[in-house]
């Protein structure tokens, strides 16, 4: 079975209130992501991998793309794994992230 990935399959399981305004911002978002249909059930499955490690992919209040942010990592092997995840799955489906200088905070921009 294919799951069909829409705003309210993405509010659900990123944990996002699915309020007309939040599923808005999504399918906008959706919309800026490069070919979002080639990898899109792949940001639910890296969600996961992130929560243990304070992290999570979310709206950004900024931008008009999906964000993987970490919260306070004060621990730097946890550091280190988020970062180590992030490039490794953004490598793996070859999207094309943009981190915010100094931050533990990307932008997915979409695979080319």
């Amino acid at each position: 079975m294919n799951l069909e990935i829409t705003p309210e399959v993405i509010a659900s399981q990123l944990e996002i209130g699915k309020t007309e305004a939040s599923l808005k911002q999504i399918e906008t978002n959706i919309n800026n992501t490069i070919n979002f249909n080639s990898f899109s059930k792949h940001i639910i499955s890296l969600n996961d991998k992130l929560k243990h490690m304070n992290a999570y992919v979310g709206l950004s209040n900024k931008e008009s793309y999906f964000k993987i942010k970490c919260d306070n990592i004060e621990i730097e092997e946890l550091e280190k794994e988020f970062l180590d995840e992030v490039k490794h799955w953004s490598d793996k489906y070859h999207v094309e992230l943009r981190q915010l200088e100094n931050k533990n905070i990307f932008y997915i921009i979409g695979k080319n």
